[in-house]
């Protein structure tokens, strides 16, 4: 054959035998250096491609390694078609024809399998379905290769049963489920990626209202994608309008408390009064928000105990969310000291036994008022502020207490005992010393 000079096209290859002599041809070793090449060119490009963006582990592009995500995969079937067309002009191709089923396998294989990591990282059920999806389209191509997919199809179409006016066959209720699946992983990847975006360098409120968004939009493509999926298996939906119909009956009946649940969460986002990372007081529990979830709310409190409170309670009951205004949180302690003390000396000892402590504020700094008499003696109140209330407040309390007991102890201050009862007529009191 002379070098530019067309030939005829090629008789497809339909079954095993076929096969075995395309693989006889010389020109196999031709197609396995290309392939090669191919293969190299696919492993460059996105290496160089990974090192220009950044490493993303969690990308569905690119996975954890230079070959497992769906990107290589990608190039190399864009490669090996440009390959095949190449050849196929000159040559009779076989190893190129066989690797392009192949390379579209291991596609579908890798976006499937990676969205479902990404979209269900914590379900412990994603392993299993990943080797389902594997077996079945590894065995769709075995069938192809040898010959037997169009015997199985014709099979499978051969079962069949009347739904109505409809006829459905087992052919049909299988490409319906491919193609629902192929629709719903692409509804995953979609929301997936918005996800991601909209949760990048979010905090606090922000944080708050972009999970909103999140949810709300994988909740749409999700139906979305469900819709067309029940379309393509060949369900009629406007029967589900009489579905949907028993559905509101049922929800303004039997699940009012779930709805109202649902519809508070969807407040509380959008609001954004209670945000991820509030301090806040519902009856008597008080903790950090941790998550908001659409039905429910995780509250941490500073013991590491967690609380799961519905989303109506937040919205209808008393909460106080003691980081809504501003991150300040006012902290007091009472002092009696003896009658007889320098109530300047003891109100700048005190200040400074609360400004000795790190976390107490400087700005708006600690206070001292003298706040009443008692029995021979002086009620002294301290006042101070923090703005870290996530790292407690019984434990700074106690820090303060410490040190003004140690300091009034090294300056010879007299403190009293806290009244419990009303002294007998006559009866003296006795102050302690420190």
């Amino acid at each position: 054959m002379a070098v530019g000079a067309h030939r005829a096209a090629p008789q497809p290859i339909d079954d095993f035998e076929g096969w075995l002599a395309a693989f006889a041809q010389p020109t196999v070793a031709l197609e396995l250096a290309s392939l090669a090449l191919c293969v190299l060119l696919a492993w460059g490009l996105v290496r160089a491609l990974r090192q220009t963006l950044g490493r993303d582990e969690g990308s569905i592009w690119f996975g954890r390694k230079d070959i497992d995500g769906v990107l290589f995969p990608l190039l190399l079937l864009c490669l090996g078609f440009g390959a095949r067309a190449l050849l196929d002009r000159y040559v009779n191709v076989a190893v190129l024809q066989l690797a392009i089923p192949v390379l579209l396998a291991l596609v579908a294989i890798r976006t499937g399998v990676k969205v479902l990591q990404i979209a269900f990282s914590q379900a412990h059920w994603v392993r299993a379905l990943e080797r389902t999806i594997s077996w079945l389209v590894w065995l769709a191509l075995v069938l192809w290769v040898s010959g037997l997919l169009p015997i199985v199809l014709n099979a499978l179409d051969q079962v069949s049963w009347k739904v109505g006016t409809a006829r459905l066959s087992a052919r049909n209720i299988l490409e319906g489920l491919l193609t629902a699946s192929v629709v719903l992983i692409l509804a995953l990847w979609a929301s997936a990626g918005i996800e991601t975006r909209l949760l990048r360098s979010a905090t606090g409120g922000e944080l708050s209202l972009r999970k909103a968004l999140s949810n709300a939009t994988r909740a749409l493509l999700l139906t979305l994608g469900l819709m067309v999926a029940l379309s393509a298996v060949g369900i009629d939906l406007t029967a589900l309008s009489v579905v949907g119909g028993a559905l509101g009956v049922g929800i303004g009946f039997g699940l009012q408390k779930v709805a109202a649940n649902y519809v508070s969460g969807f407040v509380i986002l959008t609001e954004r009064n209670l945000r991820i990372g509030d301090f806040i007081k519902v009856e008597s529990f008080e903790g950090a928000i941790t998550q908001i979830n659409a039905r429910y709310t995780v509250v941490r409190a500073l013991t590491g105990r967690e609380s799961i409170v519905p989303n109506e309670m937040l919205i209808s009951s008393r909460v106080e969310n003691l980081s809504l205004a501003d991150p300040f949180v006012v902290q007091t302690t009472q002092v009696q000291v003896g009658l007889d003390s320098d109530p300047e000396q003891v109100m700048a000892l005190l200040k400074d036994a609360a400004l000795a402590q790190p976390r107490v504020l400087k700005e708006p700094g600690p206070s001292v008022q003298l706040s009443q008499f008692v029995p021979d003696g002086l009620e002294f109140t301290l006042i101070y502020w923090i703005s870290d209330l996530q790292k407690g407040q019984g434990n700074l309390r106690s820090d303060v207490n410490l040190a003004i007991l140690q300091t009034l102890r090294a300056h010879g201050i007299q403190m009293m005992a806290p009244a419990r009862a009303a002294p007998a007529p006559g009866s003296p009191t006795v102050p302690f010393a420190v």
